[in-house]
């Protein structure tokens, strides 16, 4: 049976979700000011997901070169495409989310199960929904959706294939696959004052990497954090479309005992994603304790351990 607050239309599948949306967020403080300065279209800033560069596209009284009426339309869109080669094509699990701001959980909506994958190209880069909310629905304040004039859109991307040649690409995953360590050997660090540094390269999985450090830390870890990250030394030499997945642990050492600092994740390595890590790794304050042992003499140890568990180029 059809929820009376929503248009049963065909090819959505709507849901609650407690967790909020994992890539990005726009939260609208003043939303009926949209429309009473005659913004129609709003793009939200660029964010990435998948290899790619998206954006959130609202409109919203409608989408008008659409003639849509009483609805919100939202779509996500593909940016910067000018720099992705010719013939590309990306197909992508979409899920767009609204919350509920009384429940404090997301209405989540999405392409049904058999029309999931949405298709994107040069001649189609922007997908999503006419008619997403009826705005007789959004407005009432009792859903929850739209709050003291405030609301909260989001969404998630999963790309699931990709071509950008014309010949699509080939995905070869890797059995059995064996993992490289690099140990850093950090000397005189209290002398570094560059915004980062980078080890020597080393090999991994028939990869190039090397470790990059920030001593005065990175984005969020900026003046409090040293910043460190696994950085793919191959992806400025390699074809657009290659794609390397890797899964690594960085480590700070505590050249006394057997502990240390330790970070662990997976990352599609490309030319758009060539490093990845974090930026608050190391409080500055826990770095310079004198109960941490993590230097001796001025020196640190850093290492990586790297497994290369697939690769995607583009097919011959």
């Amino acid at each position: 049976m059809a929820n009376p607050a929503f248009d049963d239309l065909q090819g959505v599948e709507r849901m609650v979700s407690a967790a909020p949306p994992a890539q990005y967020v726009v939260k609208i403080h003043s939303y009926s000011s949209l429309s009473m300065n005659s913004v129609d279209r709003y793009e939200s800033g660029v964010f990435q997901a998948g290899g790619y560069k998206w954006k959130l596209v609202i409109y919203p009284n409608g989408n008008k070169s659409k003639n849509v009426k009483e609805h919100v339309s939202l779509y996500l869109s593909m940016a910067e495409t000018s720099s992705l080669p010719s013939g590309w094509e990306v197909h992508a699990l979409v899920r767009f989310s609204l919350r509920d701001q009384h429940k404090d959980n997301y209405l989540i909506i999405q392409a049904e199960a058999m029309r999931k994958e949405w298709h994107f190209d040069a001649m189609n880069f922007e997908c999503g929904f006419d008619q997403f909310i009826p705005l007789k629905t959004f407005n009432d304040a009792r859903n929850g959706y739209l709050v003291d004039d405030t609301c909260v859109f989001g969404a998630e991307v999963f790309v699931t294939r990709e071509k950008s040649t014309g010949q699509g690409e080939n995905l070869s995953m890797i059995k059995d696959a064996i993992s490289q360590k690099h140990v850093w050997w950090v000397f005189n660090f209290s002398q570094w004052n560059k915004e980062f540094y980078d080890s020597t390269v080393f090999i991994a999985g028939n990869q190039k990497w090397k470790i990059r450090l920030y001593p005065n830390g990175k984005g969020s870890g900026l003046g409090g954090f040293v910043s460190v990250y696994l950085v793919s030394a191959d992806v400025d030499t390699l074809p657009p479309v290659t794609k390397v997945f890797a899964s690594y642990s960085l480590r700070l050492m505590n050249q006394y005992l057997e502990n240390a600092y330790t970070g662990k994740g997976n990352h599609w390595f490309s030319a758009l994603n060539q490093e990845s890590g974090w930026a608050r790794f190391i409080p500055h304050a826990n770095l310079r304790s004198l109960n941490a042992n993590y230097s001796v003499k001025d020196t640190y140890v850093v290492d990586a351990e790297v497994t290369v568990l697939g690769v995607a180029s583009a097919a011959l």
